[in-house]
């Protein structure tokens, strides 16, 4: 269940260049958690784009100037070990960095922060949220059971 928050200034990405980036960001994050790219596991990655005025960032308290990109990355504790993490940054950067016509020179305009939340402290359908439910989800989706979204939340 893993989430993404993108925010850049506003004709920072051009248009046709935004979806495309949208979806191979969920396709990364997906591969750096080994979850099966199913219509299930898509259903339940989400990823926002929030656009901000160019007045809205301000570096070192004044106004921005070039685009700048953060890529926040909410996973359950125990998603993604170091070396995922770290194959994930660099992927969400090579992303970015080509969507917005950007050269690997100016990789220090886009940050990401992966945020680790404790097993028991997500919970979706009113119901908490179990890392080992989605583990166990994931593999009912590799065997084509079908049984991926009835496990996905902890009902007890």
């Amino acid at each position: 269940m893993p989430m993404i928050d993108l925010t850049y200034l506003k004709g920072s990405l051009p248009k046709d260049a935004r979806a495309d980036l949208l979806d191979e960001l969920a396709t990364k994050l997906l591969a750096a958690e080994r979850a099966p790219d199913t219509e299930f596991f898509r259903s339940i990655t989400w990823v926002y784009a929030n656009e901000v005025e160019p007045e809205d960032l301000a570096v070192g308290g004044r106004p921005g100037g070039e685009p700048r990109f953060r890529v926040q990355v909410t996973v359950p504790e125990g998603a993604l070990s170091e070396r995922r993490k770290g194959i994930l940054i660099e992927g969400v950067n090579e992303a970015v960095l080509r969507a917005a016509g950007l050269s690997e020179t100016e990789g220090l305009r886009v940050w990401t922060v992966i945020r680790d939340v404790p097993d028991g402290n997500w919970g979706a359908a009113g119901q908490q949220v179990r890392y080992q439910r989605l583990v166990e989800a994931a593999a009912a989706e590799r065997e084509g059971s079908g049984a991926a979204a009835t496990m996905a939340t902890d009902s007890a």
